[in-house]
């Protein structure tokens, strides 16, 4: 007789609890516990004390022998970007973003890309027509490649088995459901479960695994925090649906660093790899306008310029308004404060909103020169000397600090033809200078007006 046992889940973050609670004590959400039932078999044994000894031995660190991993190319220079060259054999990984944002697409293209790989596409969520009628929109290259609707993680393991591909695609991890349990796909302990599963045949038999998750409300991928501790890499797929840029970040990788980033622009046939960001961020206007300025940025190792836009006006109602667009607005109200204190604009008085060019957001505290720069333009209605762009760190004293990776930020304005960049004085002293460029260091924020309205 089998020994029935109950829990209860949090759908949200995946709280385990003996029984029904109205709040989730890890996530804070409200009715978020569901009942799971989870199968023991009585008197089972486990094999180590039966008896048998494991197939596996330890060994020692210097017997280990280290087996080189070839990197298998999927077909799209950003993608391989951000996985650090390309897709390590036998890895397992995870693809999350916003509905819409691109996720099947993206998967679709790296199926279908002319890379020699022997491809598997499992869809959980759409038919064989479907997908066919998004492959003839976005391009076939591969023709060989192996479309699979199936939700049972038992047949698709069997086809996988079977098929032996290089590259299998599971579109989502949120719809395979095994019959082991008894739960409903996308419940904390199937998704448990079958992402363990994959992940246990991706490493006995080489065979590399996408998975497509679904994301929260609030941002984060759907299902257990377990789930993107088991995969080897988490890729996030961001962009605001109203514009049609889309990055793609890594959160999680086992074989190689998380601070590259690729750029895509969803277009009819499908997205397509942006491999100079600067062009699409930067506008290029008739005369010079207030309240804009171009900061050099980096995400990870790439330099990238970026356009801020920023408006200050009067508050016509007593409380100033503060709003922002893929700026983070307790950074924005510190600069402001920061401008008010060190440089003596009344900015109590003023309504603030900024901006970045193509719905990117930021994170970079090296584009606190350049906001600051944009806000200043706006106030004082004075465009900024044409040619010019900023990159460093404001303090709350207004020292103005250097930037990270302060030499590819200005490599990269000398190649799009900048001819003044304005910098930290603290930088170091052997920070190569290219030619064509001239490097204006400040030491304060008070420095900058006149380091800006350039004759």
């Amino acid at each position: 007789m089998a020994k029935i046992k109950k829990a209860y889940f949090c759908k949200n973050c995946g709280f385990e609890a003996p029984k029904w609670l109205g709040k989730c004590p890890s996530c804070g959400e409200w009715n978020s516990f569901t009942e799971e039932v989870i199968a023991r078999e009585s008197g089972s044994v486990p094999a180590a004390v039966a008896g048998s000894l494991p197939t596996t031995r330890p060994q020692r660190v210097r017997e280990i022998r280290e087996s080189e991993h070839r990197r298998i190319d999927l077909g799209s220079p950003e993608v391989n970007r951000v996985l650090g060259g390309g897709m390590v054999p036998g890895s397992l990984i995870l693809l999350g973003g916003e509905p819409g944002i691109g996720k099947s697409t993206l998967s679709l293209q790296i199926a279908l890309a002319e890379n020699g790989l022997k491809v598997l596409y499992v869809s959980g969520e759409e038919s064989a027509e479907q997908i066919k009628m998004r492959a003839q929109r976005i391009g076939i290259g591969n023709e060989e490649c192996l479309i699979y609707p199936e939700t049972l993680l038992e047949n698709i393991v069997a086809q996988i088995n079977e098929l032996k591909p290089d590259l299998a695609v599971i579109d989502s991890i949120q719809t395979i459901y095994t019959e082991l349990l008894d739960s409903s796909a996308g419940s904390v302990s199937q998704i448990r479960e079958c992402a363990a599963t994959l992940l246990r045949y991706a490493k006995s038999t080489g065979t590399s695994i996408i998975l497509i998750g679904h994301i929260t409300k609030d941002g984060t991928i759907a299902g257990p925090k377990i789930l993107e501790h088991i995969v080897d890499v988490v890729l996030q797929f961001e962009g605001d649906s109203n514009h049609i840029y889309r990055i793609l970040r890594g959160i999680k990788n086992r074989f190689g660093a998380t601070f590259e980033i690729g750029v895509f622009e969803m277009l009819d046939a499908g997205l397509r790899g942006v491999d100079n960001p600067s062009e699409i961020l930067l506008t290029h206007y008739e005369e010079p306008l207030s309240g804009i300025a171009v900061g050099a940025s980096a995400d990870g190792i790439r330099p990238y310029l970026i356009e801020v836009q920023a408006l200050v006006s009067g508050a016509a109602y007593g409380t100033p308004q503060r709003s922002t667009t893929g700026y983070d607005a307790r950074r924005m109200n510190m600069l402001l404060a920061v401008l008010e204190k060190r440089v003596g604009m009344k900015m109590f008085q003023k309504d603030v909103f900024l901006n970045f060019a193509g719905g990117f957001k930021v994170a970079d505290p090296g584009l606190d020169l350049a906001v600051v720069a944009a806000v200043i333009s706006s106030y004082y209605d004075r465009p900024v000397g044409e040619g010019i762009c900023c990159a460093g760190e404001v303090g709350l004293s207004g020292e103005v600090r250097p930037a990270p990776r302060t030499e590819q930020r200005i490599s990269e304005a000398a190649r799009l033809g900048f001819r003044r960049i304005i910098v930290s004085g603290y930088l170091a002293k052997g920070t190569k200078r290219p030619k064509g460029i001239e490097i204006v260091t400040i030491n304060s924020v008070d420095q900058l007006p006149r380091a800006l309205f350039v004759e």
